[in-house]
């Protein structure tokens, strides 16, 4: 069985209910639709654009007309 819930406890359980309310719980995902997605992307945007420039790296041995 569970702790008996005093008075106190019952005071502050329901002084925090708000922050359980799908308002405030939700809010930043809902104020900002599609950031998650876009973040994925960009990361693998990164991640293509190093891994084609490890790749087709110009070449160090050839002397640059500066």
């Amino acid at each position: 069985m569970g702790k008996a819930v005093g008075p106190t406890s019952e005071f502050f359980r329901r002084r925090d209910e708000w922050r359980k309310h799908p308002m405030v719980t939700n809010q930043f995902r809902h104020a900002t639709p599609g950031l998650g997605i876009a973040v994925v992307e960009f990361g693998i945007y990164v991640a293509g654009e190093i891994a084609y420039n490890k790749i087709y790296a110009p070449s160090h041995t050839s002397p640059r007309s500066h």
